[in-house]
């Protein structure tokens, strides 16, 4: 009997990634896929400090479920942060390490294919549709990098490429895959549509927050910060959260925007100062460092500024660290120190 090819495969939940599942699967080969968690991703964070008002479905789940094709999810995180923090081949318009991401997932896809016996590794890949990272020369230099040169199939767009080894041996079936390049979806719309496929994550982008430039903003005057000292996943799940303020070089303040991150701010509010207004509604405030006296008046102008009582000449505002809290009356902060402070 014909030896049946079995392909690992990225499964982001977005179109690109489920089409390319269908198709190998149809092409003649069994799939498994993994998907990756980054702890850079909007919707899993947006599960993470809980937040119900805005989508947090796992879209990979949701679509391998639709498509019958078991997926692994993999938690990466860890190791994906120091390359975040200083990728080799630098980064995209923000601070999206495009070309070193997906070397790094292509590594470790290769390492899984090697665990389990696999033979390929496959993505959803379209030659030109992202101006960084899919690219000709960059789809070659990925495949090299990752170990992967000939074990790489690209079913969306493989006949624009040289074959595998998969396809030079026929265990998948080149006459099954296509040729789609460009930035123009309506090939794979309408091949999702052939397929029956409708639960993939819509092709709108912005799911990971590192191509967002206020996150980036925030992301790098944090590195500027701690001039070199490594930073800790918990870093990273609070530049997703709130408004943030430098008010030194070692002192940073996060306000609560809803009461879905003002929770969320509570549990880190034990490792130092935190502030709220006293007899008005509004935001739990997080000081990152040891601020002077004078900076938590600071502080408390903040909380005021965002509470229901900012038209008010004056807000109490209580400021706690570890059992101890001290109240200070404040004006609340006008909008030219709220553009002076603001990251």
């Amino acid at each position: 009997m014909t030896k049946k090819a079995h392909g690992i495969g990225l499964l982001s939940g977005g179109l690109d990634s489920a089409l390319a599942a269908l198709v190998v699967r149809e092409a003649g080969a069994d799939v498994t896929c993994l998907h990756f968690f980054t702890g850079f991703c909007v919707t899993g964070h947006n599960s993470r400090i809980g937040r119900k008002d805005r989508p947090i479905a796992n879209h990979a789940l949701d679509v391998a479920a639709e498509m019958g094709i078991p997926v692994q999810m993999v938690d990466i995180s860890d190791e994906y942060l120091p390359m975040v923090m200083a990728p080799t081949h630098g980064y995209g318009a923000n601070m999206n390490p495009c070309v070193d991401c997906r070397v790094f997932m292509l590594d470790r896809a290769r390492r899984y294919m090697e665990e389990v016996g696999a033979d390929f590794v496959f993505t959803g890949e379209v030659i030109g549709q992202r101006p960084m990272s899919q690219m000709r020369p960059t789809l070659d230099l990925t495949a090299r990098e990752a170990g992967l040169e000939g074990m790489l199939l690209r079913p969306l767009s493989a006949r624009l490429l040289e074959p595998t080894e998969m396809e030079k041996t026929g265990l998948v079936d080149r006459e099954k895959l296509y040729d789609f390049h460009g930035r123009n979806r309506k090939p794979q719309l309408e091949l999702a549509e052939k397929f029956g496929l409708n639960r993939f994550m819509q092709p709108a982008g912005g799911c990971c927050f590192l191509t967002d430039e206020n996150y980036s903003r925030k992301l790098q005057d944090l590195l500027d910060a701690r001039n070199g000292e490594p930073l800790s996943m918990d870093d990273v799940y609070l530049l997703g959260v709130g408004r943030h303020f430098r008010l030194g070089p070692d002192i940073k303040v996060i306000v609560g925007r809803d009461e879905v991150e003002n929770n969320f701010l509570e549990y880190y509010a034990k490792r130092g100062w935190s502030a709220r207004a006293t007899d008005f509604k509004g935001p739990v405030a997080l000081v990152v460092g040891n601020p002077s006296e004078a900076l938590l008046s600071t502080v408390a102008s903040l909380v005021a500024r965002y509470c229901d009582g900012k038209r008010e000449p004056s807000v109490r505002v209580e400021l706690e660290k570890e059992g101890s809290a001290l109240t200070v009356e404040v004006e609340p902060a006008d909008n030219d120190l709220i553009e002076e402070l603001r990251i």
